[in-house]
């Protein structure tokens, strides 16, 4: 798990995010958690192969959709400062994200 996460999280860099912001991610995982939960439970209960698919497919949405809007933000808020502070290496680290994120 070491290596994934040093692959994933390759940076030192923090993002302050206010409570409201924090909040609406962390509902948005536990939902997501929750959606994960109940695919292992169909599997258990040995549901139909399509059901769980669909499953997996609503989980898939749910962590694409939450993905954007981290990037919106991410965007608009540290993309923008560091450009602003001529930071140019931002796009790359961007590219790179874009990159990852649409596999």
């Amino acid at each position: 798990m070491g290596d994934i996460m040093k692959e994933c999280c390759c940076t030192d860099k923090i993002k302050q995010r206010n409570k409201t912001e924090k909040d609406m991610i962390i509902d948005r995982l536990n939902r997501i958690n929750g959606q994960i939960n109940g695919i292992k439970k169909m599997v258990e209960d040995s549901r139909y192969c399509d059901d769980v698919l669909m499953q997996i497919s609503a989980v898939n949405n749910s962590l694409k959709s939450l993905g954007l809007a981290l990037i919106d933000n991410h965007l608009k808020t540290c993309v923008k400062e560091d450009i602003m502070a001529g930071k140019d290496d931002t796009i790359d680290e961007l590219m790179k994200t874009f990159e990852r994120f649409s596999r």
